[in-house]
């Protein structure tokens, strides 16, 4: 057999491969793209929920001086930004039918309060006309309760402040761990250690059973949209659980949207913790006329003329530094 008939034969028996490989290769670099986006969208959007979750409009509902991590936070317009900015990202926003088919690959969010945690979930409900309509709505705050086989119940925060009921008395008790340790008869309160373990395995717990049972849910209402996929709960590592009930905070999911000949399966967590600054005093020393800058609580009794955001503004305003005396 001649060289050129040998060379024909190769190039048939390669080429199909090479065309199967390079579609492979071609297909496989489109999922990991659409991946990528996805997982950017996902973050981002959680990421602007979790910024929203302190704005709150009366003064009453800011951080309390008790607990730096307790806020009243504002689900509402977190999960309206949530969508907001998944409807954007995914180039739906304004289009009501594409909105309700993304929202439908969201089987859960989560909100985290400072004492307890609101999911948003799919629900069955008739409207005015009679018809049943499937759509996410809140189900009622659950706290971060914890019962042991004495009767007592503990209701944790994310903090060690808790609310507990006191069955040898009957009574509730109201305060950190540290405060009432030693002057109760539940042994948890009693045990700083072991308190902080059962806080934070039961905070994960309640939040894990919850998620597992309205994911669960949401396949019911998937098969009825046409989505053929089994929403489940994922794995999530135990230290980024740990991480995330740190403070207040969003975490959703996203599952079941097709790639390719794949699904996109992820979840994402937005925190909202509201980080104070620290004020700067400008005042004057009524004696010298100088004038000096200084920490918020440091307790000079100067005459405040000004605050400031930084001490550069306050030197640059024609203050001088005036270190706070411990």
């Amino acid at each position: 057999m001649k060289i050129t008939n040998w060379a024909i034969l190769f190039v048939c028996i390669i080429l199909p491969f090479y065309l199967v490989m390079d579609l492979r290769t071609a297909h496989l670099k489109t999922v990991q793209t659409l991946n990528h986006q996805y997982t950017v969208a996902l973050r981002t959007a959680v990421q602007d929920a979790g910024v929203v979750l302190n704005a709150n409009e009366l003064q009453e509902f800011e951080a309390e001086y008790e607990s730096e991590k307790y806020f009243k936070v504002n689900k509402e317009l977190a999960v309206e930004t949530f969508f907001r900015t998944m409807y954007l990202n995914f180039e739906v926003d304004g289009d009501r039918i594409r909105e309700g088919a993304l929202a439908a690959y969201i089987p859960a969010i989560i909100v985290m309060d400072y004492d307890g945690y609101h999911i948003y979930a799919v629900s069955e409900y008739r409207d005015a006309e009679g018809q049943i309509v499937y759509k996410h709505l809140w189900r009622p705050k659950k706290p971060y309760a914890y019962s042991d086989a004495s009767g007592n119940i503990i209701n944790f925060t994310l903090d060690g402040y808790v609310r507990a009921y006191e069955a040898a008395s009957g009574e509730w008790l109201r305060g950190f761990q540290h405060e009432l340790q030693h002057k109760t008869y539940i042994s948890l309160l009693n045990d700083a250690q072991g308190f902080e373990a059962m806080r934070r395995s039961t905070i994960i717990k309640r939040i894990q059973e919850d998620l597992a049972y309205f994911i669960n849910e949401h396949n019911e209402h998937a098969i009825r949209n046409g989505i053929h996929y089994t929403f489940k709960l994922p794995s999530i590592p135990q230290e980024e659980w740990v991480n995330t009930i740190n403070d207040i905070g969003i975490l959703a999911f996203v599952q079941g949207i097709p790639v390719g000949d794949q699904f996109y399966n992820n979840y994402a967590f937005g925190g909202g913790r509201l980080v104070k600054k620290t004020v700067i005093y400008g005042g004057i020393d009524e004696a010298t006329g100088f004038k000096y800058y200084y920490q918020e609580g440091c307790g000079y009794s100067y005459r405040i003329e000004e605050t400031f955001d930084s001490r550069k503004d306050a030197a640059e305003a024609g203050y001088f530094p005036k270190e706070c005396v411990r």
